[in-house]
């Protein structure tokens, strides 16, 4: 593996990919950086935030860049949105995907990004308080879109780090 490339809008997917970085002794970069610092072809694991399933900037890395693994950072628990990550991102299924809790808060938005989060907080924020027998995810979701959150956590990388001990390379 030579590098860890990330793209992050709050902050949230840096801190993973600097204790990524820390973790498997790989340089990390941002999707910015990269062109000055990493060839084309060469072996990576990507790192970008989820918006509607989507993660951001893979479409752009995946086209110079061999990725081995893709780590999802979004809102939702750490292991859940998987499935709908890799379909809505075209994801081979030989590529590993990973789903990490970041956190959430719209004061950090910017331009459209704050617009759409402020009124999907006030429309499934409305929803999620109107909901009876809330599970614990979603109390935690609610808590985060009404107040803000920060869910990274070194433990949130367990399933990354097992994958990458295993792979053989």
């Amino acid at each position: 593996m030579n590098a860890i490339v990330y793209t992050s809008n709050t902050g949230t997917t840096k801190e993973y990919a600097k204790l990524l970085s820390d973790k498997l002794s790989l340089p990390y970069y941002s999707l910015d950086e990269i062109k000055y610092k990493v060839k084309p072809g060469s072996k990576i694991i990507y790192l970008g935030w989820i918006m509607a399933s989507g993660v951001k900037g893979y479409k752009k890395v995946v086209k110079d860049y061999n990725v081995r693994a893709v780590c999802a950072v979004g809102m939702g628990a750490t292991g859940t949105q998987v499935k709908e990550v890799r379909t809505k991102n075209k994801i081979p299924s030989s590529i590993p995907v990973f789903t990490l809790q970041g956190g959430f808060d719209v004061k950090k938005l910017h331009g459209i990004y704050k617009i759409m989060m402020t009124i999907m907080v006030k429309t499934a924020g409305k929803g999620l308080a109107n909901k009876q027998d809330r599970t614990q995810e979603e109390d935690q979701m609610l808590e985060m879109m009404l107040h803000g959150g920060k869910y990274v956590d070194e433990k949130n990388l367990k399933a990354i780090l097992d994958w990458y001990g295993k792979r053989g390379e």
